[in-house]
This record gives C-alpha cells, structure tokens and sequence, in this order.
C-alpha cells in the first residue's frame, strides 16, 4: 500500500499560481547597444517564441517538475503485508562456561574423543534453532562473565556466536558461577514475569566473581527468575599409564550440591550430563518448558520511493534546459559570422 510520510506538503501545490497571481512580472529594460544584425535577430526571436507549441511545451515540463518536487517531499513509502512477530514464549538466557576445563575430552561422539566444549556447541546449538517464538540471549563466563548476546528473535545469531565461542577469550582459569548468574539476572528482571528463565551449563566449582552462586541464586528468586542448572562431564574415564590403567573421576570438582540449591530455590530443576545421549535428553526436555503468552506485535516492512519521482525531475529538468537553449539563433549567428567574414574577404580583393 502506497503512503505519504508529509501529506501535508502537497498543500503547497498551488505555490506556484498563487505567486503568479499576486506578484507582477519584472519590468522589461530595452538594451540601449547599437547591433548592426539587430533586425536578423529579431526575426529568429520573434519566429522561435512565436511556437505556441514550445510554450505549451515549456509548461507542461515545469508543471510536472513541480509537481514530482512535491511528491518527493511527502516521502512516498510502499507499506508491504503486515508481519506477525511471535506472540508466545519465553525470555530464555543461556549461560555457558568456556573455562579451561571444558576442553576436557571425556565426551564420546560416535567412535571417537571429543570435548566438552564441542560437544556443548553442537547440542546447545541445535536447542537454540527449535526455540522458535523465544527471546535468547547469551552468556560466556570463565573467570568473569560477559554478555554476548542480548536478549533477541535472532536465533541465527545467537546460535553462530556460540559456535564461534573459543576457550581463551575470557581469562580460563577460573570459574565464576555467581557472576553468570547476576548478569542474567540483571538482563532478565526487566522482562514480564513468569517468562524469564536462565540456564546455566558448568563444568565446575565456583572459584571466581564478586558474587557467590547463593547469593546469586537468591536474587533470581527475589526477581522469579527461573534457573535451570546442568552439570556436564562424565563420572569415570580410563586413563592408561606407565603403571597400567587406572579409572578416575574428571568431574571430581563439579559443585552439584550448590548447583541443585540454586535451581530448586528459583523452581527450576538441576541436570546432570554424563555424556552426549544426556545432555540431548536435557535440552528435549527443556524444549517442553510451557510457552507464556505475550503481548501481539506486527510491524510492516517499508520501502521508501521518494527518489523516483525527485530523479524524474532531474531528469526533466536537464531535457528541458537543453530544450531552452535556443539552437536556432545560434545557428543564424553563425551564419551571419560566416557572412560577414565572406563580405570583408570581398571587401579586401577589391
């Protein structure tokens, strides 16, 4: 649908006639110069402004020139079909610890190794392209904790900075829980109640920040903040050496305790991922959190026009000042020119 940003302007339409009508044209002043060609001139100025044709020509050109002039200045816009934004979901923060100990490579992806971290990527990644209708954001934390993607529609982006996420980009070695925690809170207790959760994925023990998990914790309570907590490293690995092979715990530091604390305080519910099938399971089970209804929004997307019709005065504009020029006087210059030189060679033979 076509719409004019400044309807208003095209009460200026009329500007034109109006000063025509009320201001006198200027008062001729006949040249006082002696021109021996005057009456030739005369004639090829009297014959080219005699081409009623040419007027009416000159008229219509500047008609429309002013009138595409207006048009231009109401800023014509081409408004599409509305669009529907997603009416239903939730706020939904991800925080993901990228500390050192997440390369740990006690993950089992088909046949082979694989880190904690990669392994985190591509199960969090493909939760984040199903929760279509959520806001998401993203954290990163190791030693402090930043905010890498604020609360938006945009899945793509949010998916692509996770995979993007590199251990070593936070200082890797320690882990803040409490920080990740607090920064949630503080993206989320703006949004409308009961539809603000967090989710926290951690290899570890809280070591880092200015703020502990429990107080953290207490603070997501206060604001119904819902945390979701998950633990992810396996229980047992064989680790072969010198002496033979031996089977220890690499998830020895894993604070589950406070971990559990925290999410039964805030209503939600403490995960633990031992390995791939786990941490799938997880995230399938948090892809049946409830949607919350919100307020429906539409926007329509707008393709602003006003440069057709100011590049089609331009346009006007310069056919019409070469059609001013007037070539036929011009022309009889040059022609006199040429007579009067064949006159003086005349003049010099005799």
């Amino acid at each position: 649908m076509l719409e004019f940003t400044w309807p208003y302007v095209f009460l200026a339409l009329p500007l034109p006639l109006i000063i025509y009508k009320m201001f006198a044209r200027a008062p001729r002043q006949d040249a006082a110069l002696y021109v021996p060609f005057f009456s030739a001139l005369s004639r090829l100025q009297s014959d080219n402004e005699n081409m009623t044709s040419g007027r009416l020509l000159n008229l219509i050109c500047c008609t429309a020139i002013w009138l595409l002039v207006v048009i231009a200045s109401s800023r014509p816009q081409w408004l599409g079909e509305p669009v529907q934004l997603p009416s239903t979901g939730r706020d939904l923060m991800l925080s993901v610890d990228i500390s050192g100990s997440m390369e740990a490579q006690d993950m089992v992806v088909g046949n082979r190794q694989a880190s904690r971290i990669d392994v985190v990527k591509a199960v969090v990644g493909d939760f984040v392209e199903r929760r279509e209708g959520d806001r998401l954001g993203l954290i990163l934390f190791a030693a402090h904790a930043y905010i890498q993607a604020p609360l938006t529609f945009d899945r793509q982006t949010v998916g692509t900075l996770l995979a993007e996420a590199e251990i070593g980009i936070i200082e890797e070695s320690a882990t803040a829980i409490g920080d990740a925690i607090g920064l949630g809170v503080i993206h989320l207790r703006t949004r409308p109640e009961n539809s603000r959760v967090l989710v926290l994925l951690t290899d570890g023990v809280n070591n880092a920040g200015a703020v502990s998990p429990e107080q953290a914790g207490q603070l997501a309570q206060t604001e119904n903040i819902k945390i979701y907590t998950i633990g992810i490293g396996a229980d047992q690995v064989v680790q072969r050496t010198f002496f033979g092979a031996r089977a220890i715990n690499p998830s020895a530091e894993l604070d589950e305790a406070v971990l559990t604390q925290i999410a039964e305080s805030t209503g939600g519910r403490y995960f633990r991922a031992k390995d791939v099938n786990d941490l799938v399971d997880i995230y399938e089970e948090l892809d049946l959190l409830e949607a919350i209804e919100q307020d429906e929004q539409t926007y329509r997307p707008t393709r602003v026009l006003f440069y057709w019709p100011l590049g089609a005065a331009v346009i006007i504009s310069f056919l019409l000042s070469l059609l001013s020029i007037p070539w036929m006087s011009l022309a009889g210059k040059a022609r006199l020119g040429d007579s009067d030189d064949n006159e003086t060679a005349k003049g010099s033979k005799a």
